[in-house]
C-alpha cells in the first residue's frame, strides 16, 4: 500500500514523468499483467447497453454464470422507481446493467448530477447499497459500450483498490489528516498576522484601519480564489493534486519575501496573493473528502474539516502572540513558512489523487498505450473514459457560465439562496470582527467616558483568549456528530426504506436552536465585555464559546440544506458562498474597529446581535415555507 501511495502522490508522478514511466509503474504497464477483461485487451467484443437489454437471462444461461452471494440490499434485487432520473430503471436487470450500476455506485457520489428529488434519493440509496456491496466477495465489473461503439473504461472489480471509495481506512485517514492540516495551516496564516498590527502602526506611521489590510486582503483573496480553483479541480485532465501542489508551492514562495519585506504597500500586495494561492484548501478540500467517502459517511468527515477551518483563524494569534513582541513583526510570516513547509513535503510524498474521473482517465490512457504497443491501434481507439466523453462537449463558455454566472443568477433570483449567502456572510463578518474587538475587551479598553477599561492582558494572553474559539468548535463538533449518528442518519435510513428522502427542511432543525443561541451569546459577550474589568473575564469568554458553537451548527445545516435543495448547482453555490462570506469578512475587519470605538462594546455588539436576530427569522422562515419556496424556484430540485 505504501508504494501505491507514493506512486499516486505528486512526487511519484514526477518520478514517473522523469523516468518515462519506468519507475512506480501501474499494473497495466507491467509485462506480466493479466488483463481482467477481454474487452480491454481487444480480444473480444462486448455488448452495447441496448443489445444487452434485449436479451434477459434464461435458466440455461443462468447456470453457466458464476454465482455471487446476494445480500439483502444487493443491487440486482434492490427496488427501483420508474420515474427516477439516474442509472436505475424499473424491471429486471441483465448482468451488464447490474455491472454498470455497481460501477457507478462504487465511484464518487455524483450528487451534482441530480436534477430532481427522485434522483437525489437514488444517490442516497446508492450509498446504502454500497455498504452491502462492500460486504460481499469481490465481483467483476463488465465494461459497457457507448452508443458509438466505444468501450467505457471503469473499475475492474467492486473492490478495485484504484477506486478511492475502496481504500483502506488507514489510507483514507492519511488523506483526511493531510487535508485537515493543510486547511489548518492556510487559515492560521491569515490571522497569525494580527499581533503584529500594533508594531506596524508605529513603524510605518499608519492608522489601525490601514494596518488591518494585511489581514483583510488575505481573507478577501482566498474567497476569490475559490471561484477559480474549485471548478479547475473538477476537470478530470487536471484532477485535485495539481491545484493543491502548484498553488501551495507558490504560497510558500510568497511567504519568503513576506518575511523580509520592509515596505507596507508591498506587504499588502503579497498578502493578497498569498491568500489567493492558499485558497484551494478552502475551494477543494471538501471535494477531496467526498471523493473517498459515501454520502452517508461524508458528513462526519466534512464536520471535522469545517472544525479545522473554523479553529484555524483563532490559533493564529495564539501562535504569534508571544513571539512577535520579542522577535519582531516579520516573525509571524516565518512561522507560516515553518508550519506550511512540512505539510507541503507531506502532501508531495503521500497525498494520492482522489478524483475518480481523473483516475479512470489515466487508466484509459494506459490501456490505450498498451494496446498500441501491441499493434492493436483499432482496439485502442475504442477505449474511452466517461470523463473524455463529458469533456468533449464542454467549452470554456459553459464552464464560465456554470461556475461564475449561474451562482450570481441563482443568488439574485432565488430568495432562499440569497438569504443563506447574506446570513453566512454576516456570521463570518462578525466572527472576524473578534480580531478587532478582542484587543479592546481583553487589552487596552476604550478611553473615557466608556466604562470599558479592558482586562489589561498582553498580546500573548490575548492570543490565549482565542482558544475559546477552539473550545467552542470542539463542543459544536461533538453536538453535531451526536445529531448525525443518533438522529439524522437513522431518520435518513428510515426514509430511504420507504423510498423517499424527506424534505431538506428537516436538516435545518439544529439550526433553529443555534440561530437563537447566536444573538444571545453576542449580547452576553457585549454587555459583560463592556463592563470589563468589573466583571470577570471568563463571562464574556463564555459568550464567545457559545457564539462559536451556534455559528458552527448554523454553517453545517445551511450547507447541507443547499446541497439537498440545489444539488445540481451545489458546487458552484458553495464557491460563491465562499467568495461572499470572505468579502463580507474582509469588510468587517475594517468597519468593526470604528464601530466599537464609536458605539462602545455594549452597543456595538448589540447592533451585531440585532442583525443576527434577522437570521433567526430567516432560518425559521426556511423551515416553515421552504417547500413553498422550492416549488417556486427555477433552480431547486423538484
Amino acid at each position: 500500500m505504501v508504494a501505491d501511495i507514493i506512486r499516486d502522490a505528486p512526487l511519484g508522478q514526477l518520478v514517473r514523468f522523469v523516468t518515462r514511466n519506468k519507475v512506480f509503474q501501474y499494473p497495466e504497464e507491467r509485462d506480466d499483467w493479466q488483463c481482467p477483461h477481454a474487452e480491454y485487451s481487444g480480444n473480444q467484443p462486448t455488448k452495447t447497453i441496448s443489445e444487452a437489454s434485449t436479451t434477459l437471462p434464461t435458466p440455461e444461461t443462468e447456470e453457466e454464470k458464476p454465482e455471487f452471494p446476494v445480500a439483502p440490499n444487493d443491487l440486482s434485487s434492490a427496488p427501483t422507481r420508474p420515474d427516477a432520473e439516474g442509472p436505475f430503471s424499473a424491471g429486471p436487470q441483465t448482468d451488464i446493467e447490474a455491472s454498470r450500476n455497481l460501477s457507478q455506485i462504487m465511484s464518487r457520489p455524483q450528487i451534482t448530477r441530480a436534477r430532481t428529488q427522485a434522483s437525489l434519493t437514488e444517490a442516497y440509496e446508492d450509498a446504502v447499497r454500497q455498504e452491502s456491496v462492500k460486504a460481499q466477495p469481490s465481483r467483476p465489473l463488465t465494461p459497457e459500450r457507448t452508443v458509438d461503439n466505444r468501450i467505457l473504461v471503469t473499475w475492474y472489480t467492486t473492490d478495485d483498490q484504484a477506486n478511492p471509495q475502496n481504500w483502506s481506512q488507514g489510507k483514507k485517514a492519511l488523506v483526511i489528516l493531510q487535508i485537515y492540516m493543510y486547511t489548518l495551516a492556510i487559515y492560521i496564516a491569515g490571522a497569525i498576522y494580527t499581533p503584529a498590527i500594533p508594531t506596524l502602526i508605529e513603524k510605518f506611521d499608519i492608522s489601525p484601519t490601514v494596518a488591518s489590510l494585511g489581514l483583510s486582503m488575505y481573507v478577501l483573496a482566498y474567497g476569490l480564489g475559490a471561484l477559480v480553483f474549485s471548478p479547475m479541480s473538477e476537470i478530470p485532465v487536471i484532477g485535485r493534486n495539481p491545484p493543491y501542489m502548484v498553488t501551495f508551492f507558490i504560497f510558500l514562495v510568497i511567504t519568503v519575501p513576506l518575511s523580509l519585506i520592509n515596505n507596507f504597500a508591498g506587504f499588502v500586495v503579497l498578502r493578497f496573493f498569498q491568500g489567493f494561492f492558499g485558497s484551494p484548501a478552502l475551494a477543494t478540500g471538501g471535494a477531496s473528502i467526498t471523493d473517498i467517502y459515501s454520502l452517508l459517511q461524508m458528513p462526519y468527515f466534512l464536520t471535522g474539516w469545517a472544525g479545522f477551518a473554523t479553529a484555524g483563524p483563532a490559533l493564529g494569534p495564539l501562535i504569534s502572540g508571544f513571539s512577535v513582541p520579542v522577535k519582531g513583526w516579520h516573525w509571524s510570516m516565518w512561522e507560516v513558512l515553518w508550519l506550511g513547509g512540512p505539510i507541503f513535503i507531506s502532501l508531495l510524498i503521500t497525498l494520492p489523487e482522489t478524483s475518480s474521473p481523473s483516475i479512470l482517465l489515466q487508466r484509459a490512457q494506459r490501456l490505450r498505450k498498451r494496446l498500441i504497443a501491441q499493434g492493436k491501434h483499432t482496439e485502442a481507439a475504442q477505449l474511452v473514459a466517461q470523463s473524455e466523453i463529458d469533456q468533449s462537449t464542454m467549452t470554456i463558455v459553459d464552464i464560465a457560465r456554470e461556475n461564475l454566472l449561474r451562482p450570481f443568477q441563482i443568488n439574485i433570483l432565488d430568495p432562499a439562496v440569497a438569504f443563506t449567502s447574506v446570513y453566512i456572510g454576516l456570521i463570518y463578518g462578525i466572527f472576524y470582527s473578534f480580531f478587532e474587538c478582542f484587543p479592546i475587551v481583553y487589552g487596552m479598553g476604550l478611553p473615557a467616558p466608556s466604562e470599558t477599561r479592558g482586562y489589561g492582558m498582553n498580546l500573548g494572553e490575548q492570543g490565549l483568549i482565542f482558544l475559546s474559539v477552539a473550545v467552542g468548535v470542539g463542543i459544536a463538533i461533538a453536538i453535531y456528530l451526536w445529531y448525525l449518528h443518533f438522529h439524522a442518519n437513522p431518520a435518513l435510513r428510515a426514509q430511504l426504506a420507504r423510498g423517499q428522502l424527506g424534505p431538506p427542511e428537516t436538516r435545518l432543525i439544529p439550526g433553529l436552536y443555534a440561530s437563537v443561541l447566536a444573538p444571545a451569546a453576542l449580547f452576553l459577550f457585549a454587555w459583560t465585555g463592556f463592563n470589563s474589568p468589573t466583571i470577570h473575564w471568563i463571562v464574556p469568554t463564555l459568550g464567545i464559546v457559545l457564539f462559536v458553537v451556534a455559528i458552527f451548527l448554523v454553517f453545517q445545516v445551511v450547507f447541507i440544506y443547499l446541497a439537498l435543495t440545489y444539488p445540481q448547482y451545489s458546487a458552484s453555490l458553495f464557491a460563491m458562498n465562499d467568495a461572499v462570506r470572505s468579502s463580507v469578512a474582509a469588510g468587517s475587519i475594517h468597519y468593526s474597529l470604528p464601530l466599537f470605538h464609536n458605539l462602545g462594546i455594549g452597543r456595538g455588539g448589540s447592533l451585531l446581535g440585532g442583525l443576527m436576530v434577522v437570521g433567526v427569522i430567516g432560518i425559521y422562515g426556511l423551515w416553515i415555507k421552504g417547500a413553498w419556496l422550492r416549488g417556486k424556484s427555477r433552480f431547486a430540485a423538484k
